[in-house]
């Protein structure tokens, strides 16, 4: 199975991108990790509903086909640790890749939302788009940690 991160947004400060090296060299061999980066559309002047459109054509072309489509929006399902680790096992036993999306500076397409296949969030607070990807990186880390039994996760 793999799990395959595709962001909006190129750039992230070095802290972030040493945090998603550790936690994605942690992850073991029949679980693949993957980053794709997809470009932001330059704001300008362009409407909402133009930036929405050129970010979704290429977030569709990062993922391949069959993937399961999970979406962090705001509004999404509010999931603990244990949850996420029971979505992980459930993912896993029914073979599926899943493609977790992170918006860029405006979000997601509404429509692109509502077509995945979940929708969950992160946090109830804002975060900045680097944390958002360690911040997930490390929960997803740590799902299967507990699946695992492996003694990162403590209660």
């Amino acid at each position: 199975m793999k799990l395959l991160i595709v962001a909006v947004g190129q750039r992230v400060p070095d802290w972030a991108q040493t945090a998603w090296d550790e936690y994605a060299k942690r992850f073991p061999f029949e679980l693949k990790v993957e980053l794709k980066t997809v470009k932001t559309e330059p704001r300008g002047s362009k409407s909402l509903e133009t930036l929405y459109a050129a970010e979704r054509q290429r977030i569709e072309e990062a993922i391949p086909k069959g993937c399961r489509i999970v979406v962090l929006d705001e509004r999404g399902t509010s999931l603990t640790t244990k949850a996420l680790a029971t979505r992980l096992l459930n993912w896993q036993l029914e073979s599926d890749d899943v493609a977790l999306v992170i918006g860029g500076p405006d979000g997601l397409e509404p429509a692109f939302r509502q077509s995945a296949h979940e929708r969950i969030r992160l946090s109830d607070m804002t975060l900045p788009h680097a944390m958002a990807r360690v911040l997930l990186i490390e929960q997803l880390y740590r799902a299967w940690s507990i699946n695992a039994n492996h003694p990162y996760h403590r209660e």
